[in-house]
């Protein structure tokens, strides 16, 4: 499988250390990056044995069989679907985009079109799998997350000095004010009730050093309490290690033939 990669920061060197050095996707190989940080971009391909492109067509002309966002929100709405309309699969990184509703149903649409997947990894949260379970018969009623994160690794709170609740609301609300770090709250929507129907609580908390999530959620099934406490990326306080494990999972899991959850 030949992949390509948008985006040149810590999870694409962190794919890019996986993959083409470590071997933990077999028969896969990142052969083609495209970034807007050149100087960066061109140190990676270097360094990976693989191809810096400056021209996102040549890029995506390079003989690929899948492309990787793992850059921003704003990088994903610009080429996401343009990655669909040259019949590649890919895999959403950045899935803050798809609170979009016009720019989600957008790729929908182009995937069909298509013939090709998109694939959108659980991020730094868990129990997706209840949450779709309960909402096969519409037996879904209400879905919360709350995330705990120290102020560093929220660019907007870092002169908080005690726990605060910086946000509380709809998770359509959260990724307009926190883009780069409400990914969770709309993978977990996407998964159960929508952006709009979805509660999100985040707390600023300068005793804590890691970021936590507290997944709850009721239904005809029961109720679903979950709480993930994440290792943030060595070099990022910002990113979670658990989300760029979740990429490498997505590419690891996308051709078995026995899929569990």
């Amino acid at each position: 499988m030949r992949l390509g990669l948008i985006g040149c920061g810590n999870i694409g060197e962190f794919l890019l250390k996986a993959i083409n050095k470590d071997g933990l996707l077999q028969g896969g190989r990142i052969v083609s990056i495209y970034g807007r940080r050149e100087e960066s971009a061109a140190h990676l391909a270097d360094k990976y044995g693989t191809q810096f492109y400056r021209d996102f067509g040549s890029f995506l002309d390079s003989n690929l069989d899948m492309v990787i966002e793992a850059a921003t929100i704003e990088a994903a709405k610009e080429y996401g679907c343009k990655v669909l309309e040259g019949g590649k699969d890919l895999v959403l990184s950045s899935i803050g985009v798809m609170a979009d509703d016009a720019f989600a149903e957008r790729i929908r649409e182009v995937s069909q079109q298509h013939h090709v997947n998109v694939f959108l990894p659980s991020g730094a949260i868990g129990g997706l799998d209840v949450l779709k379970s309960a909402k096969a018969l519409n037996e879904l009623d209400a879905v919360s997350i709350t995330t705990r994160k120290p102020p560093r690794a929220l660019s907007s709170a870092t002169s908080i000095d005690k726990e605060t609740v910086i946000f509380e609301g709809s998770a359509a609300e959260a990724i307009k004010l926190f883009p780069r770090n409400m990914n969770v709250a709309i993978v977990l929507s996407l998964a159960g009730l929508g952006s709009e129907k979805t509660t999100v609580k985040m707390i600023a908390d300068p005793e804590v050093v890691k970021n936590s999530h507290l997944i709850e959620a009721t239904g005809s099934f029961g109720k679903l309490k979950l709480e993930v406490e994440n290792d943030p990326m060595p070099n990022n306080p910002k990113t979670s290690y658990l989300a760029a494990l979740s990429v490498l999972a997505t590419l690891q899991n996308k051709d078995k033939t026995v899929h569990v959850g």
